[in-house]
């Protein structure tokens, strides 16, 4: 899902140099243990056979070609897997059938016939998502997407989760794969909290269930934080934190209560805030916060600077 090619990130990768030769070092080479290879001379060293390529043979050096391809913002690395079983990537022009292979900055990565872009330094940002704009790449309807409003000199990204097309509020963008798949995985447990408008006058009580957890259609909804904050009008707004996101998680869950969600809007995802972020603006998280916060190495930091930026209309 992008705007542009990625600049992607960057990891020190291994130089891929080979360990030196017991030949290399110096001083007198050790005595060669054993009686060496039939018929040959006594205490002769076996031969040694030629290290695979990387399209031969997984390689110690570097990373697995997958997780490559997801820093280089080409597609998450389940979805990268899934392109490798397609025959769809070759690595120094042969095509490869599985995932299992390293590979590193001097083997050339193609995929459909196009090489992969160098990984560039992963960036994050915080957008705030207006109502009414689909969150994928494009949409079969032929719906708004987010994709669309997003302003023309953002990199290639891609969105961390999804945010239905009435729901509104803090969505997080990344140019990194693998950082898209760290912020989704269950494991990660984030809280995600949303500030929520239900029709009608409910009561604390009527809670209860869904801070206990239920099951819809066979499928279970872990237990949410909910507060019931205000009365306004013919509607009550409570704030809803939880640790998943299964589709249309809050609103199926209000309607098994007996309440209609009229606004939805995510106010935060695990440390990330939307604050005041205005509908359409788009701000970098800093290097320095977000490395802090995803626990990820130092490498060359892009801007230092958040900047703000809305999309201008285009002129029809």
């Amino acid at each position: 899902m992008a705007r542009k090619p990625p600049s992607p990130p960057s990891d020190s990768r291994p130089s891929g140099r080979r360990p030196a030769a017991a030949t290399d070092r110096k001083g007198p080479p050790r005595p060669a243990k054993g009686p060496g290879k039939p018929g040959g001379k006594p205490g002769a060293r076996p031969a040694r056979t030629a290290a695979p390529t990387p399209a031969e043979g997984a390689s110690p050096d570097g990373d697995r070609i997958a997780k490559v391809m997801a820093r280089a913002g080409v597609a998450s690395r389940r979805d990268a897997e899934k392109m490798i079983a397609e025959g769809r990537v070759r690595v120094n022009g042969k095509p490869i059938a599985s995932p299992a292979l390293n590979v590193t900055a001097r083997d050339k990565v193609e995929v459909d016939g196009k090489a992969i872009s160098a990984p560039e330094p992963a960036r994050l940002w915080l957008y705030h998502k207006p109502s009414g704009l689909v969150t994928t790449t494009r949409d079969e309807q032929g719906r708004r997407t987010i994709f669309d409003a997003l302003p023309e000199d953002l990199p290639r990204v891609m969105t961390v989760g999804r945010l239905d097309l009435k729901s509104e509020g803090l969505l997080l963008l990344t140019n990194d794969g693998g950082i898209k798949r760290r912020l989704e995985l269950p494991s990660t447990g984030w809280l995600r909290r949303y500030r929520v408008r239900v029709k009608g006058a409910p009561k604390d009580e009527d809670f209860a269930a869904l801070r206990e957890g239920i099951t819809l259609d066979g499928e279970t909804f872990q237990p949410m934080q909910v507060t019931l904050d205000r009365q306004q009008g013919a509607n009550a707004w409570a704030t809803v934190g939880l640790r998943e996101g299964k589709n249309r998680e809050i609103r199926r869950a209000m309607e098994a209560v007996g309440l209609s969600v009229n606004r939805l809007i995510r106010i935060s995802y695990g440390p990330f805030q939307l604050g005041q972020l205005k509908a359409g603006e788009v701000e970098e998280v800093r290097p320095k916060i977000m490395r802090d916060q995803l626990g990820l190495e130092a490498e060359t930091p892009p801007p230092a600077k958040p900047v703000r930026r809305v999309r201008k209309p285009r002129n029809s």
